[in-house]
């Protein structure tokens, strides 16, 4: 999940429950990177499409990149963003540009995994 375009794309993903996950974007456009500063991207996820965002079961906005004027940032999840019950999800990474203008860049479905080590001792 790294390069963004203007068609949003379905993408299914899986986390493991309450670990730390780091999601990498790259924009770009006819192969130049696209400056972004100013932008803001969101990460949601929600039990049901239709629930509000106030609801969501994970909410991230980032404001602040990593190489904002060569289109570089990260999304960052952290073992708390990921606590959350084992299950299917939907999910999406929107973007909101400098001048307001919003869209999709990915969406699906993720799910939340126990991971293979207890992490609780």
């Amino acid at each position: 999940m790294n390069e963004c375009k203007n068609v949003p794309r379905w993408e299914d993903i899986q986390l493991a429950r309450k670990t730390t996950k780091t999601f990498e974007l790259q924009f770009d456009s006819d192969g130049a990177p696209v400056d972004i500063t100013g932008w803001t991207i969101y990460f949601t996820v929600k039990e049901k499409m239709n629930d509000t965002d106030a609801n969501a079961k994970i909410s991230r906005t980032v404001t602040t990149h990593t190489e904002p004027t060569n289109g570089k940032t990260l999304i960052e999840l952290t073992v708390s963003d990921t606590d959350i019950p084992a299950g299917n999800y939907y999910y999406s990474i929107d973007s909101k540009d400098d001048d307001d203008n919003e869209q999709v860049l990915f969406y699906g479905r993720v799910r939340i995994i126990e991971p293979v080590r207890d992490y609780r001792g």
